[in-house]
């Protein structure tokens, strides 16, 4: 029998503290994995003493997931190299702005044969255009890589309440053995291989969420929030079929957790809507509103769409996606967020 698979979490912010709180559970009861957790914290000092070691005595991220208990095994770790040396499975939840760093900072210094698994929602800007986000992590540290993308608002996966989440997996015996890694009876997986899809899900979502939060703070109700989500949903699809090119884009995969539903709940809770129908109350700038409600936390919607904007206009296609484009421009180019509904009325699928 193979020896246990020992896994190293690199992130431990509201997501990945909620994600530590299952993978260390999980390790504990499966003989395939070793019990013993580490997960990489960004050194911070709370209330006089360190992240690491309140997390290490206390087992709860008092920062970032308070209220939660972290299960025993899991052991937070300041020096990203010392957590990711022995592991065999690497889970990266950290903020996508920050993955070339981390990156650069362990190449060459993990397992050869680690496999990774990436849940970062957001996409990265190559030479060509668009990168995903586990193709910059598969390129730079040369391991195959998964993704896991779901409707997922972090507290409420740590509450246990039921919700659903999906894996983007080509190798199906990998794929299992991650969905035994991250499966519980309140966290449910479906396995799929359209991994590419999944991911361009989880990060062109947020752009239609910053959409959403600018109906809410003009007031219009959930005929037209309903609307952006559609029509967000049909500028998703179109721009999976243009930029996954590993092969044909199946509607199917739209119909996942990863897909409608992740696209639901960010459009109702997260915080890209909250942070947009401030931006709009306020008037306050979207760098402002992110250091003032997010606790440290990054806005992933507006940035996502920056990128996804320069990669479209590279490729003479701004005018086929008339709601990522009305973001970026209220966001970026102080276009007045009162005419934010003009890309609904005016959109093609309405011509």
């Amino acid at each position: 029998m193979d020896a246990p698979k020992k896994v190293c979490i690199i992130g431990s912010g509201n997501w990945g503290s909620a994600i530590a709180k299952i993978v260390g559970s999980n390790a504990v009861q499966s003989c395939r994995f070793d019990s013993s957790v580490n997960m990489w914290v960004f050194e911070e000092t709370v209330n006089g003493r360190k992240l690491t070691e309140i997390i290490n005595t206390e087992h709860e991220n008092v920062k970032y997931l308070p209220g939660h208990k972290l299960p025993p095994n899991v052991r937070a770790v300041a020096d990203l190299v010392e957590a990711v040396s022995e592991a065999d499975i690497l889970i990266f939840v950290i903020p996508h702005q920050f993955i070339g760093k981390v990156c650069d900072t362990i190449q060459g210094r993990i397992k050869p044969d680690a496999l990774g698994l990436s849940l970062i929602k957001g996409v990265d800007e190559g030479p060509d255009g668009l990168k995903l986000i586990s193709d910059v992590i598969q390129e730079k540290l040369g391991i195959s890589m998964s993704v896991l993308m779901g409707a997922n608002i972090a507290n409420e996966v740590a509450d246990e309440k039921f919700c659903e989440t999906t894996i983007g997996c080509k190798n199906r015996e990998l794929g299992a053995l991650l969905k035994e890694l991250m499966q519980t009876r309140n966290f449910r997986i479906t396995v799929v291989e359209e991994s590419d899809v999944v991911e361009i899900c989880g990060a062109l979502k947020n752009i239609v969420a910053v959409g959403a939060g600018f109906c809410d703070g003009l007031g219009y109700g959930d005929n037209t929030k309903a609307a952006v989500i559609r029509l967000g949903l049909m500028e998703m699809i179109a721009f999976a079929r243009i930029f996954c090119t590993a092969g044909p884009v199946s509607s199917a995969t739209f119909l996942e957790s990863c897909g409608v539903a992740d696209l639901i709940t960010t459009c109702y809770g997260g915080r890209n809507r909250k942070v947009a129908e401030a931006f709009v109350k306020t008037g306050k700038s979207i760098e402002d509103l992110e250091r003032d409600m997010l606790n440290g936390q990054k806005l992933q919607g507006p940035a996502t769409a920056a990128e996804v904007h320069h990669i479209l206009t590279m490729k003479n296609m701004v005018d086929k996606f008339p709601l990522f484009n009305a973001v970026y421009q209220i966001c970026y180019q102080g276009h007045p967020v009162t005419e934010f509904i003009s890309c609904l009325q005016n959109h093609p699928e309405h011509m």
